[in-house]
């Protein structure tokens, strides 16, 4: 089980977040509250943003 270091809002639903020891800038994590996908844009100071939707031509 990870170890919560910080806490913050989710810009969604407005909510704590709790975000786990060790995350990096552009990791994926999930609001427990409103299930909404959030990308770190900033470790410190921590910073989340709505993660942008996956497009079909992705990786071509």
């Amino acid at each position: 089980m990870t170890t919560a270091t910080a806490v913050t809002t989710c810009p969604e639903c407005e909510h704590g977040v709790a975000v786990p020891e060790g995350v990096r800038q552009s990791e994926i994590v999930e609001c427990g509250d409103c299930l909404s996908e959030l990308e770190v844009i900033t470790v410190e100071p921590l910073l989340l943003a709505l993660a942008p939707e996956v497009e079909e031509d992705w990786g071509e």
